[in-house]
């Protein structure tokens, strides 16, 4: 997935993440999460095969919705970007006026 993205192989992946591939998976994560603690999973084999199954589930989700995450472009570098948006913030507390 990283090599498809353009991903450096230092960064994390999530940095380039598309943000529906991002909550997508925390959803399947919070559905993990829920589920550990109603059926009262506590191996490491039952949670984590409860996992798979829930990132499956969202996996179908997206692609009965043609979503299809691999050929999803990769969103822009979140350091540029929060660099970016740092850079912007100084800027306008140099220049009030711009906000304007």
């Amino acid at each position: 997935m990283k090599m498809k993205l353009g991903v450096p192989e230092s960064r994390p992946l999530a940095d380039f993440l598309p943000t529906i591939v991002i909550k997508a998976k925390d959803f399947a994560t919070e559905i993990t999460v829920f589920n550990t603690k109603d059926k009262g999973l506590s191996s490491e084999r039952s949670i984590s095969s409860e996992h798979i199954n829930n990132n499956l589930g969202v996996r179908k989700l997206l692609l009965d919705r043609k979503i299809v995450p691999e050929n999803l472009p990769p969103e822009e570098d979140i350091k540029k970007l929060e660099r970016r948006v740092n850079s912007e913030t100084k800027n306008i507390g140099k220049n009030p006026d711009k906000l304007t």
